[in-house]
């Protein structure tokens, strides 16, 4: 797995968890799914993800090294 599939996988995944605790504990989870939304929204714009210099750190490869090596 790549890291930016990791990041879109991740993402998705806080989205729906911070809908469901919004629904059955409280409706200020919310804001953790705008927090998710806006950091996706300015890493399209700005190329900066704080999960992906995570991730990148623990060695996961982005889709560029992926293909690097298997050419």
């Amino acid at each position: 797995m790549t890291v930016e599939r990791f990041i879109v996988i991740a993402a998705g995944f806080f989205i729906m968890l911070s809908v469901a605790l919004s629904h059955y504990h409280s409706p200020y989870w919310l804001w953790f799914t705008a927090f998710v939304g806006l950091n996706l929204f300015q890493s399209g714009f700005t190329g900066f993800c704080p999960m992906a210099i995570i991730l990148k750190k623990v060695g996961i490869q982005t889709e560029a090294q992926k293909a690097k090596a298997t050419a």
